[in-house]
């Protein structure tokens, strides 16, 4: 075979093909040969440059991992939109390469000796003295999936946006001319008068005909349409079904405890009291200083260590209980700390302490051992632990096991009679969902509909619903859509054209009345028994009254002359109410600090909206290719 392709190699035509891949090879490298094979189109383009798949999948995945933190212990990855948070990451990265060639365009620059010092001065980065921890910056990066490399980049990105977002923040401007005037109007006062007309008073008495639900039904028969339903049948693997603590044997539980007893160590636990002094502002000396000041006081009995601690501690957790931290063992406080608490004797005050949050002064109040716990106590807690670990090893083989009797199975028959589970159904649901746990999950919903179970008739492979359960589904019936008869939908259709021909009567009413109390009618002889409810002065926000009233009441325009300003407004539940203002008081001056205040507020909001702008038409003129 060898001597053949020896031969065949040596034609013309074999030597052309030979010299063509040299050729390439030496133009191009040999990833221009793999890069046929591996032709996959970057998931955008801006303006021409190529945002990249790893990029896109490495913040995707820190995405990720931030929601499932903020879950917490029972996170479950399913829950996540996989594909909405790939939309989010991909629109993130195009707006961040939109920004940055901006920023290059305009000539902005970070230098390296920019990033080094940002990097050595991130708190996060530090060890216990305060200073630059290599292995400390590559453990917090290894934890976000980065290199020292990768997060130097993302750093000079981050500063050179921020240099363009600086100057529009730095530009932008407020004068003291709007910040007075809007302190005015913050502070000025109304005096307000309501009255309410109930939408449950008009309801009840709107009355519905036959013919206006046919009118109704017929003109929105599309409507009515059900939505198609399935009823699934389904077996359920639960792992809680596999624990059984009866089975762990007495010698399994000896051994157990035994481990445990190796891994515990009689350890104390400390009561202990401190008192905080940060750096802040001040010099290290400074307070150096005035530590040694302090304890000297405590020793010299001029000061209690609670009194010192109320006047001194910059702790705010301890200093109102004189600086106890109650007890606590080994691995609670940082080295330094913990290293002095542990090598002192109780009632003696430590020497100043230095640790990543200041200096620290210590005392030990109290000093107790803990005790293993016995056999008897532990035993429900071992029996319970060596039974849930055996139950997760026996559910996760019947899972495969269900997964290969679905697969082959006509039906779910045999999985059930196999694994020893009932067949269930569920009630009848729309793709938009069910009541029970199972018609609600999202995997389960995508399975119900799908082409596989609803044309083709098969069972369903297993669907977790969570990490300790899993279901095989199969579509038991299949509920076509249909028209629903005016008989179905009578109620529905009744209750819709009362609420709203009551709420366009009792608007109509309310109009009606504030013309006529703008015309100079009183109210008393409009409708009798009613009466404004009055409030004078009035803030704006004010709890005295509803706040649609107050809200409408400083929308409305000034009383003119000794002519009132009427508003008819409906209210969230239906309500209507008449709002009537007879007086705006501004007052003359208001307080410079808040005028500073709001003044600063202005500015913000003009860079926020002047850059947002910015951003906006950066994008709209970019040239964005998604694939």
């Amino acid at each position: 075979m060898l001597q053949t392709i020896r031969e065949n190699s040596q034609g013309i035509i074999a030597k052309a093909i030979v010299g063509l891949i040299i050729v390439t090879f030496a133009l191009f490298g040999v990833e221009s040969l793999i890069g046929l094979a591996n032709s996959e189109k970057a998931p955008a383009e801006v303006n021409g440059e190529e945002i990249s798949t790893m990029d896109l999948q490495r913040g995707v995945e820190l995405q990720r991992r931030q929601i499932l933190s903020q879950m917490g212990e029972n996170a479950d990855p399913a829950a996540i939109d996989e594909v909405g948070l790939r939309r989010v990451e991909l629109n993130r990265l195009i707006e961040q390469q939109v920004l940055l060639q901006s920023a290059q365009d305009q000539g902005l620059y970070v230098s390296e000796q920019m990033i080094d010092q940002l990097i050595v001065a991130e708190p996060a980065f530090q060890g216990e003295d305060g200073r630059f921890d290599r292995n400390q910056f590559e453990a917090v990066l290894r934890n976000q999936g980065l290199t020292p490399l990768m997060y130097r980049d993302q750093l000079r990105k981050a500063l050179l946006t921020a240099q363009e977002r600086g100057a529009y923040y730095l530009s932008a401007f407020a004068t003291p001319a709007q910040a007075e005037q809007l302190a005015l109007l913050a502070a000025q006062t109304r005096d307000i008068d309501w009255v309410r007309f109930a939408f449950d008073d008009a309801l009840a008495e709107i009355e519905i005909t036959p013919e206006q639900l046919q009118e109704r039904y017929d003109a929105e028969r599309e409507r009515f349409m059900t939505d198609a339903q399935v009823v699934l049948s389904y077996v359920e693997l639960n792992q809680a079904d596999f624990a059984d603590p009866n089975s762990v044997s007495e010698a399994d539980l000896r051994s157990a405890y035994e481990q445990e007893l190796v891994r515990f160590s009689a350890e104390e636990e400390r009561r202990a009291a401190h008192i905080l002094f940060t750096l802040d502002d001040a010099s290290e000396a400074d307070v150096r200083k005035l530590v040694a000041d302090v304890r000297a006081r405590i020793v010299a009995g001029d000061l209690s260590f609670a009194e010192a601690a109320a006047q001194y501690s910059d702790d705010p957790g301890s200093a109102a209980v004189g600086g106890d931290l109650g007890f606590n063992g080994r691995g609670v406080f940082a080295g330094p700390f913990e290293d002095t608490l542990f090598a002192m004797q109780a009632g003696e005050l430590s020497e100043p302490v230095r640790s990543k949050f200041g200096y620290h002064l210590i005392q030990l109040d109290e000093v107790r051992a803990t005790e293993p716990p016995s056999f008897a106590e532990r035993k429900p807690v071992l029996q319970a632990e060596l039974a849930a670990s055996a139950a997760e090893a026996n559910y996760v083989e019947a899972l495969e096991r269900l997964a290969d009797l679905s697969f082959s199975s006509a039906d779910l028959q045999v999985p059930a009679e196999e694994l020893g589970l009932e067949i269930k159904q569920t009630e009848a649901f729309a793709q938009s969902g069910g009541a029970s746990d199972i018609t609600t999950n999202a995997k389960v919903l995508r399975v119900a509909f799908s082409t596989e179970l609803l044309d083709e008739a098969l069972n369903s492979a297993p669907v977790e619903l969570s990490r300790e359960r899993a279901v095989v589904v199969r579509v038991h019936e299949a509920i076509p859509a249909r028209q629903q008869s005016l008989e179905e939908v009578r109620v529905q259709l009744d209750a819709e054209l009362r609420q709203e021909l009551a709420a366009s009567r009792l608007k109509e009413r309310t109009d009606a009345l504030a013309e006529k109390l703008v015309q100079g009618e009183p109210l008393e002889q409009l409708v009798a028994g009613l009466q404004w409810n009055v409030a004078d002065d009035v803030a704006r926000d004010a709890g005295s009254m509803p706040l649609e009233v107050n809200r409408a009441a400083f929308e409305m325009p000034r009383p003119a002359g000794d002519k009132a300003s009427i508003k008819s407004i409906a209210m969230q539940n239906g309500d209507h109410l008449l709002v009537r203002v007879r007086a705006v008081h501004t007052p003359e001056q208001v307080d410079e600090q808040l005028v500073e205040q709001l003044q600063q507020s202005l500015i913000g909001r003009e860079a926020n909206f002047s850059y947002g702008a910015h951003v906006q038409g950066l994008k709209a003129s970019a040239e964005i290719e998604r694939n």
